[in-house]
Order: structure tokens, then C-alpha cells, then sequence
């Protein structure tokens, strides 16, 4: 006849537990109960040490696209591209190019008119879409989102508004970024629509809290093109939430909207859910 202890009964998967020699011989030193108690603890221990291993392993896509950061933002509604693109058009488009991650955000104006109704902004990204790869015979329109007025967010580059699209926005900087261009000029003594600075402070805070970069922090970017502010291969520190003048030397995106810019850092970063203090001014991890 067995005979078991209260407590010490093996379940299925107790079978499968392996304890180390070593510990068993330790456990045998132990009192009764609080044996049985160290052997529970310790076989957990292994459990969890086996599941991290698993965990670590590379080429496990589950655990490789979750996103790493802790300071995480809603997405946005975006609008896609079906709104405002024309697909009659006999342009070819080409697929698109990804970056690893995005850590940076460039914002810019269109230098289009402001008076605009918003009904009219697909109208008018599919305008800046023909010249962009009409005249300038670019293979698809530069940004990778557009803010109109009235604060709707627009698709803009082809490729996925969830993955790091490469776009054409930023001379010297178009890898691990993404450009957000506002629709209208915002040169001095324009007014800044608050609900538009509100919307690209969320697609920043959407867009930077998947890399975990802090919207008020520095990043390290590497210039493609010493046409930018720096020489080709050199390492730039450069705001997350940037102006495109920070990148190149240009008015863009107006000296209204870059006045704003110290806001929507903090906004976004509010919607992070970051401190008040957080790392502002500090490179934050993301580097090339």
C-alpha cells in the first residue's frame, strides 16, 4: 500500500521538474515541512529561469516585435491612404523601404495655404503628392503623416503607418524617423490651430513610445547626406521631436509652429505617461 503525505501529492506536470542533485542534498538537511516548502520555491525557480531562456531565444517573432518600451501611447485615428489618393494615376509606386524603429519625429509645414476648409485636405495632399513625384520625381509624397487644421491625421507615405517607414522629409535623416508635416504656413505671426498642435503631439507620443524614446529627450542619428546641417557618417544629437530645420537648413517648419514645439515635447510626453521632470535635455538609449 502508498501512502502520501499531505502536500506532496505530483501532479502531471510536477513529473516533468528537475531539481538539481545538489539542492536535493541540501533540502535532506531540512526539517520536514520547511524541506517540502524550499523544494516548491526552488522548483518554481527553475521553471521561470527555463521560461526566460525560451524567452531569450532569438528568432521567436512573438516576443521580437512586442514593443519594448515601458512608456507607451494610444494610436491615434488615422486616416488612410485610400482618402486622398488617386488611383487612376499612372504612377508606378515602388515598394516602400523600413527602418528598424523610429527615434526621431520631424515636424513640418507644407507652405500651402491656410484658409483651407477640411473637407479640402484630401484634395490638397493629393496636390502635394503630384509635385512631389511629378516636378521633383520623387517615388511617392516625403511625409510619412499630414495634420490639417481641423487636427485629422493623414496617412501619408505608403508602407504602414505601424512599421518605420522610410520616408523623404528630412535631407540627411530619413532612417529612424518619421516626418509629420502640418498643412499650411506657419512662418512668423501665423496662428497655430491648437487641435492640430494636439494631434501631431499624439502621433509623436504614438509613434516615439514604441521605441521607448522620450518626446522631450536628444537621439543619436547618423547623417546620410552632407547637404544636411551635418557631414555625411557623422552622428548627430538631435531633438526626438524635432523641427525640420534642426536637421537641415531651411525655414521649415515656420518660426510659429517652431515656437510650439516646446509644448508638444511636453504633451506628448504627458501622454507617455511620464513625469513632469523626466529626461528632458538627456540622449535618451535609442542610438544608431
Amino acid at each position: 500500500m502508498r501512502f502520501f503525505r499531505p502536500g506532496l501529492r505530483r501532479t502531471r506536470g510536477a513529473r516533468k521538474r528537475r531539481v538539481p542533485s545538489v539542492v536535493l542534498v541540501l533540502l535532506a538537511c531540512l526539517p520536514g515541512f520547511t524541506a517540502v516548502i524550499a523544494l516548491a520555491l526552488c522548483a518554481g525557480g527553475v521553471d521561470s529561469a527555463a521560461t526566460a531562456a525560451l524567452a531569450a531565444r532569438p528568432g521567436r517573432p512573438d516576443v521580437a516585435q512586442r514593443p519594448a518600451g515601458r512608456h507607451l501611447a494610444d494610436k491615434p485615428r488615422i486616416v488612410p491612404r485610400a482618402a486622398w489618393m488617386d488611383t487612376t494615376a499612372p504612377h508606378t509606386q515602388p515598394p516602400p523601404r523600413y527602418d528598424d524603429k523610429v527615434l526621431a519625429v520631424f515636424v513640418h509645414h507644407t507652405d500651402s495655404p491656410n484658409g483651407y476648409a477640411c473637407a479640402d485636405s484630401p484634395r490638397i495632399i493629393r496636390h502635394l503628392y503630384e509635385g512631389q513625384t511629378g516636378a521633383r520625381q520623387w517615388d511617392d509624397i516625403g511625409y510619412n503623416f499630414l495634420v490639417d487644421r481641423c487636427g485629422t491625421i493623414y496617412e501619408g507615405r505608403a508602407g504602414g503607418v505601424d512599421r518605420a517607414v522610410t520616408g523623404a522629409h528630412t535631407q540627411g535623416f530619413n532612417h529612424r524617423s518619421a516626418g509629420i508635416a502640418a498643412i499650411g504656413t506657419f512662418t512668423a505671426g501665423a496662428t497655430v490651430p491648437k487641435v492640430m498642435t494636439d494631434a501631431i503631439a499624439a502621433l509623436a507620443a504614438w509613434k516615439l513610445g514604441l521605441a521607448d524614446i522620450d518626446p522631450r529627450a536628444s537621439v543619436h542619428l547618423i547623417s546620410s547626406n552632407s547637404l544636411s546641417r551635418y557631414a555625411a557618417g557623422r552622428t548627430a544629437t538631435l531633438p526626438a521631436l524635432a523641427g525640420h530645420n534642426d536637421g537641415y537648413p531651411t525655414n521649415c517648419p515656420g518660426a510659429a509652429l517652431s515656437a510650439r514645439l516646446p509644448d508638444i515635447r511636453q504633451a506628448a510626453a504627458r501622454l507617455q505617461g511620464r513625469t513632469a521632470t523626466g529626461s528632458q535635455g538627456r540622449p535618451s538609449t535609442g542610438t544608431p
